[in-house]
């Protein structure tokens, strides 16, 4: 296998065969303003199985691309989206297509009898979430001292193949704190990213790797810490490979080198630049104030840059000492940023002006850690405060004041999404609830615990269906 320049080498990797079950495409769906794609039958069953081996299926591959067909550009306040939804659409990255964490598809009518685990699997280790897309769902776990990326049957939990890739060494720590009797489970951090055949993975260690989605052979590989000047952060890389056109976007590089794009085909790189430290928050797309640019929340700020070139757009100054692995949230001409350690969050307004306007900030408050809020209707909806293991509250902020709207404590550091009008949470004990996306009160609608195990991972949502990760399991609930 001819590698690209500066890769490493996995021809002494094996597979073996095993059973797949068939996926039929069922056609191409439209949806306005998110791209078209391609979707599958995902066949609900119930079932349990070891994340062991590896194994290769021969599974058809789509001709169409989320990530080719659709640029990704956060939240557009001057286009009314239209969505028209034939059948589910996948979650193919970290906090889904759009990457803010906002799911296509809606939830109807649902109570907590009406939930339902299809399947419940082993996943040791980590805080990787899951990405869906054409009826496998991937994820990252710790097996035999290896961060190890596996592909499972989205619908009955099967793993289908898996590939050991760097070590699961955790000598600095910071994953093993937790709430009492819930504590422990450090692992792989990041969450891959899947564009039509190609699956991206930015490990622990920086390095990169693209892996063919059908077999998880390995096609390009990069080192970005030694090829590039870089080093690790404390606590290890926890972000996720971002990808806009025809190139994948990581953070990591020296000097000169923070921000990095390579071809998604060839793995060459592309550009580099900035001189930054970066964190542990995934960059997002985002058009904010007609600038256009991927931001990158780095300990001097948000740093915009292009993504044709890497040349800076635009900075906000919100300088930090620690960390954090929170992504900023963008809504229009508004961008907003949250860190813990005593930093707080705060609100910047991007438009023709050379420097942006700091709408507002709440030292020591609104500390979302690692739990990225979604913004709807003008509010944000997230986990708040910091390190308050099991006892965080969900809560309702409003964006252009930061007036806490409603607290409900109880949930832990875990993560929400927004599928429609509601909000899918994941506390950071295996509990799935289904709340009202409303300013107005705290409206739960469902319940159920799902997971054992420390939950620090982001839900996902496709065809219906909530994914969910634990630092012990992998599972798949249903809610209609």
């Amino acid at each position: 296998m001819k590698l690209a320049k500066g890769t490493v080498s996995t021809s002494d990797r094996q597979s073996t065969q095993v059973d797949a079950f068939p996926r039929t495409p069922l056609g191409c769906r439209v949806f306005l303003g998110y791209g078209a794609l391609l979707g599958y039958d995902y066949r609900a069953a119930t079932g349990t199985s070891k994340l062991t081996g590896h194994s290769c299926p021969s599974t058809p591959s789509r001709d169409t691309s989320p990530m080719k067909t659709f640029r990704s550009v956060g939240a557009f306040a001057a286009i009314a989206i239209a969505v028209s939804v034939a059948q589910a659409g996948d979650w193919p990255q970290y906090r889904g297509l759009a990457g803010d964490g906002k799911s296509v598809e809606s939830i109807g009518q649902v109570s907590s009898d009406a939930m339902k685990v299809l399947w419940n699997v082993p996943a040791p280790l980590g805080f990787s979430s899951m990405s869906v897309a054409d009826g496998l769902a991937y994820t990252l776990i710790a097996r035999d001292d290896k961060e190890t990326v596996v592909a499972l049957d989205a619908a009955t939990g099967q793993e289908v193949w898996s590939v050991p890739l760097g070590s699961s060494k955790y000598e600095q720590g910071g994953g093993d704190s937790g709430a009492p009797g819930n504590r422990g489970g450090d692992g792989p951090r990041s969450t891959p990213t899947v564009d039509g055949d190609r699956l991206y993975v930015y490990d622990s260690y920086m390095v990169l790797s693209c892996l063919d989605t059908k077999t998880g052979r390995v096609l390009w590989q990069h080192d970005v810490i030694a090829e590039n000047e870089g080093r690790n952060i404390k606590w290890l890389n926890a972000s996720s490979p971002l990808i806009e056109g025809n190139r994948v976007i990581v953070g990591g590089g020296g000097a000169g080198q923070s921000f990095l794009a390579f071809d998604k085909s060839t793995g060459d790189r592309v550009w580099a630049s900035g001189d930054e430290t970066v964190t542990h928050a995934t960059p997002i797309l985002a058009e904010v104030g007609g600038k256009s640019g991927v931001v990158f929340f780095t300990q001097s700020g948000l740093v915009a840059v292009g993504a044709d070139d890497g040349q800076e757009v635009w900075r906000a100054k919100f300088p930090f000492s620690v960390s954090t692995a929170a992504s900023p949230v963008a809504d229009g001409d508004l961008v907003y940023c949250s860190a813990g350690y005593g930093v707080g969050a705060g609100l910047f307004k991007i438009d023709n002006q050379s420097t942006p306007q700091e709408m507002w900030y709440k030292s020591n408050e609104l500390m979302n850690h690692w739990s990225t809020p979604v913004v709807h209707d003008g509010h944000l909806y997230g986990i708040f405060e910091f390190k308050k293991y099991g006892k965080a509250p969900l809560q309702c902020v409003e964006l252009s004041t930061g007036e806490i709207k409603w607290n409900e404590r109880g949930f832990g550091p875990g993560n929400c999404i927004l599928v429609g009008d509601k909000l899918v949470v994941l506390s950071d004990a295996g509990e799935v609830v289904i709340a009202k996306a409303t300013p107005t009160a705290y409206e739960e609608v469902a319940r159920k615990q799902v997971l054992e195990g420390k939950c620090w991972s982001t839900p996902a949502y496709s065809d219906g269906k909530i994914f969910v990760r634990s630092t012990q399991q992998a599972a798949c609930v249903a809610i209609d």
